[in-house]
């Protein structure tokens, strides 16, 4: 059995109002095919011009193996030249990511290739993100710690987005004290026998090319799949309604720092209590429907 997922709407082109009342104030998810075509970015921005204008800087890589718990919070597994690394991109299949690169610190000329543009909401200038892929490497199905209003420029390649609102959490195995759901879930191929509450989850999905513009509403688990090798930004604006400001609030200065803690005095036996405990309240709740 597959996942219980639709296609998210797609819209050539949307106005600002079109934009707040078609799907923000409802809190929808929206693909918009054709809104940055007069950014520099959309003609410049490719694996090649990247490795050109930062090929010399490092850069954090990540991959898909399991929560340690002698790691720090989204600390890397590698380390790379960008040359290098889009060289690894070129060559064939790797599960290696970049995640979270701030391209205002990192390389400031790239901010001269897009502006802010007018959703109707404030982003935060100070945090364009880059995050780049190879084929067939994935995210963990998860939320951001910050449950920001998300918006997703894809460049190059293709890239699958699976979205799931907070209220279907309950299906999901989230893992407790943590943004994420059990690691050896994989959401691209699910094995419903194992997670039967997958089923009950109604979720969304899309799958992006280069100049689409990918709207994830305030605090959606997301799970991104590189179809091929390619890149994204990320602009983000805080979230309006009250509960998910409070939770980000608590995420970023309690949860966090009392996960690190817990990793630190129990060690792995914290990372398996975690996990066994998604299994336990995921089928606790499955009950109660």
């Amino acid at each position: 059995m597959k996942l219980n997922l639709e296609q998210i709407p797609r819209e050539k082109t949307l106005s600002k109002r079109e934009f707040i009342q078609k799907y923000f104030k409802p809190q929808k998810p929206v693909v918009i095919e054709r809104f940055i075509e007069d950014w520099p970015a959309y003609s410049k921005w490719n694996l090649d011009y990247m490795k050109e204008i930062a090929g010399d800087k490092e850069v954090p890589l990540y991959d898909d193996r399991p929560v340690k718990h002698d790691e720090g919070f989204n600390e890397p597994h590698a380390k790379m030249k960008m040359a290098d690394y889009v060289e690894l991109l070129k060559s064939g299949p790797t599960k290696y990511r970049i995640f979270l690169w701030n391209i205002l610190k990192e390389v400031p000329e790239l901010q001269k290739d897009f502006s802010y543009p007018d959703f109707g909401l404030r982003l935060m200038k100070g945090l364009p993100m880059l995050f780049f892929g190879g084929e067939d490497s994935y995210t963990f199905m998860h939320y951001d710690i910050d449950l920001a209003n998300i918006f997703h420029f894809h460049f190059e390649g293709k890239k699958q987005c699976i979205l799931y609102s907070q209220s279907e959490t309950k299906f999901l195995y989230k893992i407790p004290h943590s943004l994420i759901t059990r690691e050896d879930i994989d959401f691209a191929d699910p094995d419903i026998k194992k997670w039967p509450a997958l089923k009950h989850a109604k979720g969304h999905v899309t799958n992006l090319e280069h100049g689409n513009v990918l709207y994830i509403p305030e605090g959606y688990w997301h799970h991104m799949k590189y179809i091929t090798p390619g890149f994204s930004m990320s602009l983000r604006s805080i979230p309006r309604k009250p509960k998910n400001f409070g939770q980000a609030v608590y995420n970023i200065f309690v949860m966090r720092h009392f996960d690190n803690l817990m990793r630190k005095l129990k060690g792995q036996e914290w990372i398996d209590w975690k996990n066994e405990k998604a299994v336990e309240r995921t089928q606790k709740l499955l009950l109660q429907e």
